[in-house]
């Protein structure tokens, strides 16, 4: 049997979240986290951080539904529930889409002047990501390349070379580091000093009411929330203020592509079309920043600015506003403009071989699930809430930043949990919901918080991009 090591309890752990947003104190007691490590077969406490990273999101909408006139809510979750939610089960008329692409995943490289060998991860899911790497590599772009090739290639560079070389090009690799490794790197330094989730007053505005609620409604019935988000993280904050009676409405770009989870991720969600290369669908976006509440997006960092949506500049022209900003690597230090997903930045910051270590294996571990990117999703979620909890009682206009790197040097110091091999992810037959979607009929795992009084779930279905007018509903 597993026995805990230097692991704070969820309790703890939620606290600190929850004053650190200078939320009310008194309503961690109406809160129940249910479930102890080990949740998963990590040495990470991936349990603690997901359940208490819902039960912040949950418990601040609950905060916001009672200012609003609806009841006074207890909150409950369980860990198990939450690791579940997080592992992102699902599947489209019985089909389950694989996670990964041929190409993606480890590769060994050649050693720096002489020294050991190391590796890099290579993300290769979108289709540019993939062909840029190959082209870096010299080979020719598109499916037919095999992975032996692409290894072959890569023993000629070494790591931190190919990644830096690929950086340069907005491409989407990152070398493996050693936890030391990681430390020692300047933007390591640049994660430690930033907040988990930074929330920062950045306009004069009035306090914006939302519409009173009858006491069982969600909580966040009336609430819009633009999701201009695409890859897992920023797409379950969305979701997740879906759950709680939010309208989001997603937009997408006709011209990019999207990941099949975006059948799963797009739950209770309206699904738009905006070409925000043209001037027509920057006008449409304007129209209806101004009508809503949080605008959530997860651009490399200076990259939604160079459209003219800066926090400030969205602030300017629609005060009262909470805007949502989610990066790889932090919004200060080096590598603050590099772009990353949850499998690169675990590489990146010496997780995966600090889990190698804890297991006994020589291959670099990634985590179970994708903490990072739930865990971040969970908080992106909090964050806007507690702005918007603070925006609804002070006023001004208000900026919230959670990246990858943050959640993963928060799970970092939350101490680890003895390895437990045969620990595993519970059955998911008991927390399947099931629902026709335009994707086909949808099976996904139900969000993991619950309510004493308000139903959470999700009132519209998933639909494709382009499903809907680019137009609010009446609130």
């Amino acid at each position: 049997m597993s026995t805990r090591l230097h692991c704070p309890d969820c309790a703890s752990v939620l606290a600190t979240l929850w004053q650190g947003c200078e939320l009310p104190a008194e309503a961690l007691g109406r809160v129940a986290l249910l479930g102890t490590e080990p949740a998963l077969p990590s040495s990470f406490a991936l349990g603690t951080a997901l359940s208490c990273a819902v039960a912040a999101s949950a418990l601040a909408a609950s905060e916001i539904g009672s200012a609003r006139g609806g009841a006074v809510q207890t909150v409950s979750v369980g860990m198990s529930d939450a690791v579940r939610e997080s592992a992102g089960r699902f599947s489209i008329d019985g089909y389950t889409p694989p996670a990964w692409a041929k190409l993606s995943g480890l590769y060994p490289c050649r050693g720096e002047s002489g020294g050991a060998p190391g590796r890099v991860r290579i993300h290769a899911n979108f289709a540019h990501h993939r062909d840029g790497a190959l082209r870096l590599l010299g080979l020719p772009p598109g499916p037919e390349t095999e992975r032996e090739a692409v290894a072959e290639a890569l023993s000629t560079w070494p790591a931190e070379a190919f990644e830096t070389a690929a950086a340069e090009r907005g491409l989407v690799v990152a070398a493996v580091r050693t936890p030391a490794q990681w430390r020692a790197h300047p933007q390591a330094a640049a994660v430690a000093a930033l907040p988990l989730v930074a929330i920062e007053r950045i306009g004069d505005a009035p306090p914006r009411a939302l519409p009173p609620i009858g006491a069982n409604a969600p909580p966040l019935q009336g609430l819009r929330a633009l999701d201009l988000t695409r890859i897992l993280a920023g797409p379950v904050a969305g979701r997740t203020l879906a759950a709680h009676g939010a309208d989001v409405m997603l937009v997408n770009s006709p011209n990019l592509p999207n990941i099949e989870a975006l059948a799963e991720t797009s739950r209770g969600k309206l699904s738009v079309h905006i070409d925000l290369a043209t001037e027509a669908g920057r006008e449409t976006l304007w129209g209806l920043i101004r009508e809503c509440d949080v605008f959530l997006q997860g651009y490399r960092p200076g990259g939604i600015a160079k459209l003219g949506f800066s926090p400030e500049e969205i602030a300017r022209l629609s005060p009262g506003i909470v805007c949502i900003s989610l990066s790889a690597y932090g919004h200060a230090g080096p590598w603050r403009d590099r772009k990353g997903f949850d499998s690169l930045v675990q590489s990146a910051t010496g997780l995966n071989v600090a889990e190698a270590e804890a297991f006994g294996v020589a291959e670099p571990k990634p985590f179970p699930v994708q903490a990072l990117d739930y865990g971040a999703g969970f908080l992106l979620a909090f964050g806007a809430l507690a702005a918007k909890w603070h925006q609804m009682r002070e006023g001004g206009s208000w900026l919230v930043r959670v990246s990858l790197a943050g959640v993963g040097h928060w799970l970092q110091g939350l101490g680890r949990v003895s390895v437990n091999t045969t620990a595993a992810i519970p059955s998911f037959d008991s927390v399947m919901d099931s629902s026709d979607s335009g994707f086909g009929h949808l099976r996904a795992v139900r969000h993991a918080a619950r309510m004493s009084h308000s139903p959470i779930g999700y009132a519209r279905p998933s639909m494709p991009p382009g499903s809907h007018p680019p137009h609010w509903p009446p609130r």
